[in-house]
């Protein structure tokens, strides 16, 4: 069957974004504070959101991180946290470019790292979770049971 290739979960870029993200959800939530670009660019539901959505993403993510059960599941659950997280950065980088135009360009090169990071991200999940499945086909329950060689 050869080697299985999985990429390592533990990417310390990816850990500290899907940390970040649910404390700047939470802080913005709790003391009522935004960015003036989205205050302006995004009607309030869509701020809240926004917010819960960052708090879901860090939470989701590091949570898939660390999964104690199966791979598949964790993987899944960081798969569905990165492509959410690059969603949500590439909303507020086009609500930074809205409100700020030319002046904004350095802001929204670090932000749109983050978004392109997490894209590139959730191919390298969605090539494990199909290297995965693939495995799972080549070898049988009763190889399962008794422990692959």
């Amino acid at each position: 069957m050869g080697n299985l290739r999985i990429r390592s979960r533990h990417q310390p870029y990816e850990i500290a974004v899907l940390a970040a993200a649910p404390l700047c959800g939470v802080l913005m939530l709790t003391l009522n504070v935004r960015p003036t670009s989205v205050q302006t660019s995004m009607p309030a539901p869509i701020q809240v959101a926004w917010e819960l959505g960052l708090i879901a993403v860090g939470v989701g993510g590091l949570l898939g991180i660390v999964w104690p059960g199966r791979l598949s599941t964790g993987l899944g659950l960081e798969l569905a946290s990165v492509l959410v997280l690059g969603t949500i950065t590439g909303m507020y980088a086009v609500a930074v470019l809205v409100m700020s135009g030319r002046n904004s360009l350095v802001a929204i090169s670090f932000v749109m790292a983050v978004t392109v990071g997490s894209l590139w991200r959730a191919a390298q999940i969605a090539i494990d979770l199909r290297r995965l499945a693939r495995a799972c086909e080549l070898v049988t329950y009763e190889q399962l049971r008794t422990g692959v060689t």
